[in-house]
């Protein structure tokens, strides 16, 4: 009887330990935005899209200085002018401001766009290049970096980047 119950504390002993080192999961941490940052593909994808912001606003900065011309010729030809053709003036205005606001939204739209267009197939690189240094190194957990208080874990910025070639 003493011998049964040495037996059935060593095997709950070592079903504790057991679950006691399976609940030890490895744990690492890595700042995902620095990561996509030092990748060329970003450089590339951020002044593409830099190159596209630029254009925009060149339009736009084009379109103002019409209107303000507009606007200016209209003030000074205002008194020469009947009511009616001084009505149809201050609608064309109108119109062409808001064509101004529609043509900015579309450029911020067209922005965005371009953006996710270009950084999604960049942060998929990047979390497959971190999957495969995780698994790898045996980590069960990758936790982002940049919200974390204490980071004890292992950072693997090195071996993701040394794994892309960055």
């Amino acid at each position: 009887m003493k011998h049964l119950k040495s037996l059935l504390f060593a095997t709950a002993l070592f079903i504790g330990a057991t679950s006691f080192m399976a609940a030890q999961s490895k744990i690492a941490h890595i700042d995902t935005q620095k990561l996509i940052e030092a990748m060329p593909e970003y450089k590339k994808a951020d002044d593409e899209i830099a190159k596209l912001g630029q254009t925009y606003q060149a339009t736009i900065q084009e379109s103002i200085k019409e209107l303000e011309a507009k606007l200016k010729q209209y003030d000074a030809e205002a008194s020469a002018q009947t009511q009616e053709e001084n009505q149809k003036r201050m609608q064309e205005v109108e119109s062409m401001k808001q064509s101004l606001g529609q043509y900015q939204q579309q450029a911020q739209q067209g922005l965005e766009k371009k953006r996710f267009d270009l950084l999604k197939p960049i942060t998929e690189k990047a979390k497959a290049a971190i999957e495969k240094v995780a698994a790898t190194q045996g980590f069960d957990y990758v936790l982002e970096a940049g919200g974390l208080i204490v980071a004890k874990g292992k950072d693997l910025m090195a071996d993701v980047k040394a794994e892309m070639g960055i």
